[in-house]
């Protein structure tokens, strides 16, 4: 890995955004104060779990589209949160063992994990580097070390921007966008206005910044042209990929929203 382990306090006593998302998923590398927080929240909206499950599988899917029909071995995660199996650079080493991959994040935890967990292929490479999102020009030259932003790179950021106000979102993908090579692709996640209530009990503890609605989700792809089916709710982006049904929907529709969008142009 790049960055060298950071010596930092792991706040164990107070609810993580990471480490509640894990609880959500039926992961493990959770704390007694992080289901709690998790419990709360899922009385609110007990959807969150279906939704948090949908993200997850989406993130999959698009993968699997990027690695097996565009063709793209480059892959940039940003905010990547605990690792939960399918990692995405299981997802895309399975369909192409030479890919390479840099998961970007700030939180010590993750970082922990990540070191343990996030193992690449012999013939591909997997990186992590230890950064905020919006130190951008950071991310880029640190990346470059595994990445060629000369070749196309598939960047995700999902779950990620609604933790962010206004206009840090817009500004740092605007940068972004700008030294990635024609045929790239862009990967964003997002809750929606619906969530509103979730927000706030989350902005006590953790700061969830901003809820945005489809149009301001949508211009945050910029001048990327959005793949089929658009932007829709994670569980209708493909599914006829999965290998079964695994949830309806039910329940969840018009919470998030998620989308797949290309650089067609220098």
């Amino acid at each position: 890995m790049t960055d060298n382990p950071p010596s930092m306090d792991l706040r164990t006593d107070v609810p993580h955004p990471a480490r509640v998302y894990d609880y959500y998923l039926g992961g493990k590398a959770h704390f007694g104060v992080d289901r709690e927080f998790g419990r709360r929240i899922l009385g609110i909206c007990p959807y969150l779990r279906p939704l948090a499950r949908a993200n997850r599988r989406f993130l999959a899917r698009s993968v699997g589209v990027l690695a097996r029909d565009h063709g793209i071995r480059q892959f940039l995660d940003l905010g990547t949160g605990l690792p939960t199996s399918p990692n995405l650079h299981e997802v895309a080493q399975g369909i192409a063992p030479d890919a390479r991959i840099v998961y970007v994040d700030n939180d010590p935890i993750v970082l922990t994990h990540a070191r343990a967990l996030l193992t690449s292929s012999p013939e591909g490479a997997t990186d992590y580097i230890d950064a905020d999102v919006v130190e951008i020009d950071r991310i880029l030259e640190r990346a470059s070390r595994t990445l060629d932003f000369g070749e196309p790179v598939a960047v995700s950021a999902l779950a990620l921007f609604h933790f962010l106000p206004d206009p840090k979102p817009a500004e740092l993908l605007a940068r972004l966008r700008g030294e990635l090579a024609p045929g790239s692709f862009l990967t964003i996640s997002h809750v929606l206005p619906a969530m509103r209530e979730v927000a706030e009990a989350y902005q006590g503890a953790m700061g969830l910044g901003t809820l945005r609605d489809r149009d301001e989700i949508t211009a945050l792809f910029g001048d990327f042209e959005l793949l089929e089916p658009g932007l829709v709710d994670p569980y209708r982006w493909r599914p006829e990929l999965e290998p079964r049904e695994v949830d309806s929907g039910e329940g969840i529709e018009d919470l998030g929203a998620c989308g797949v969008a290309r650089k067609t142009a220098a």
